[in-house]
């Protein structure tokens, strides 16, 4: 008989939890403009906002925490995450920066100029959002398989070759100066890339003199789906599988509050050596000097550790599985999530959830208050209030999928948090035809919205 799977941890400490009530939530949320990002961390009970600066660290890396030298350059603590960094990816250079959306800047900052085109597999709210800022335009070349969430296809995250050739074909080659990857496809469901599809886009490309850059948060998470999906992989090694995925591309930025498992920090990694120069002045001028980036020496020490911890087999197969539960105990129960299962969270599939509601209303945005109303969980809109307004004609953007994400944070959670989520969405899902209305924008940010929107209900 093969056993279940059990974590390969331990729990040295434990926070508490304050269990409110069904009438304080209400209260709450209201005050909060029906906003959960305006939640205070005390009036959420379980928190699955984000997995991103949300997860547990290990001994070692409170350990380098102790260990950390705060000397403003070239500290011990840089030359550790510096050797880590090019150890992992095989990149020439690195930038540390204090995040994920502040590499970004960085990068972007040196790279993107106004007029420049962007294509990608689902860019992110941050992704696309520095694009835009600067009047550039980015261009989701996903497969169109992750748009349907019934579907099984083991890497929805994959780019479309001919919607990526189309781009290439109607515009100026010297407007497209790179091609962001990412890995796992965060928008589309957290769904996974595979080698062969990074490789073939990598290759196209290349013939077209157009860089590839990983967005890289999630990109261990992406390496064990390769290993247990992709045919060729089964007996490498998660670091030897990440080793070829980056060799199919020129640089990659990371949130190290992902699958560095740390609560902050951020990576650009890169082989052109005047990309590097250009984007040094732009990390000195935005986040600090060269070697620190914006982080501290303890917490570049605690990334050091966490990089390599994160491409632990058994590390990642306990995360994955307890997401993989999660998602399949509400399948059970009927209610519809994307599938496969994403690697970092289980996405709700709010058109088909509560297509009562119009989408003119935010039926995600709905579904993801009426969660916290009724379980204290708070989860993120992943639909129109995420993708915005369109840069030109101002009008609201209404993607194909509507989802609600339920991200994990790692090492943090148990078995018995991912029950109480089960039974809390049946719970929604079987009166879900009595949600009529949902809600009305009442003030909004002129870009990235979905951070500090206030609503009202309808």
């Amino acid at each position: 008989m093969q056993l279940p799977y059990a974590e390969p941890y331990r729990i040295k400490m434990v926070e508490p939890i304050y269990q409110s009530t069904i009438e304080e939530r209400k209260k709450w949320i209201k005050e909060a403009h029906y906003n959960l990002f305006n939640l205070k961390s005390d009036q959420v009970y379980i928190d699955l906002l984000t997995d991103s600066g949300t997860g547990a660290m290990s001994d070692r890396q409170w350990a380098e925490v102790m260990l950390g030298d705060e000397s403003y350059a070239g500290s011990r603590s840089f030359q550790k995450l510096d050797n880590a960094v090019k150890d992992i990816t095989g990149y020439k250079y690195f930038i540390p920066s204090h995040q994920g959306r502040a590499a970004e800047n960085v990068l972007f900052s040196a790279m993107v100029k106004e007029g420049d085109i962007i294509p990608g597999n689902s860019h992110f709210d941050t992704t696309k959002g520095h694009i835009e800022f600067r009047k550039g335009q980015a261009i989701d070349c996903t497969i169109d398989e992750a748009y349907d969430t019934d579907v099984y296809h083991p890497f929805k995250g994959n780019i479309d070759l001919k919607k990526l050739q189309s781009v290439i074909d109607n515009n100026p080659i010297d407007k497209i100066p790179f091609l962001i990857i990412t890995v796992t496809c965060n928008t589309a469901g957290g769904q996974p890339v595979s080698m062969q599809n990074i490789k073939a886009v990598s290759a196209l490309c290349r013939r077209h003199g157009i860089k590839v850059i990983f967005d890289a948060a999630r990109y261990a998470e992406n390496c064990f789906f390769i290993k247990g999906r992709e045919d060729g992989y089964k007996d490498k090694t998660i670091q030897e599988i990440a080793r070829e995925m980056y060799s199919y591309g020129d640089g990659m930025t990371m949130s190290a509050k992902k699958d560095g498992l740390v609560n902050m920090g951020g990576i650009i990694a890169l082989n052109d050596e005047d990309i590097y120069n250009n984007a040094v002045t732009f990390n000195i001028m935005y986040e600090g000097f060269v070697t620190y980036g914006g982080m501290s020496g303890r917490d570049m020490g605690a990334l050091a550790v966490g990089l390599y911890e994160a491409l632990d087999y058994d590390y990642l197969a306990s995360r994955i599985t307890q997401v993989q539960y999660l998602g399949e105990k509400m399948a059970e129960f009927g209610v519809p999530v994307q599938k496969p299962i994403g690697g970092h969270a289980v996405y709700l599939d709010a058109n088909k959830f509560v297509p009562t509601i119009p989408k003119e209303e935010f039926r995600a945005q709905s579904l993801a208050i009426e969660l916290y109303i009724i379980a204290g969980i708070r989860s993120v809109e992943i639909g129109t209030i995420l993708a915005d307004r369109d840069p030109v004609t101002r009008e609201n953007r209404y993607p194909e999928l509507e989802l609600v994400r339920l991200a994990i944070p790692r090492r943090t959670y148990t078995h018995n948090h991912m029950e109480y989520l089960a039974a809390a969405l049946k719970r929604i899902y079987d009166t879900r035809h009595e949600a009529k209305s949902g809600y009305r924008i009442v003030w909004e940010a002129p870009i990235m919205r979905h951070f500090t929107v206030k609503l009202d209900k309808i």
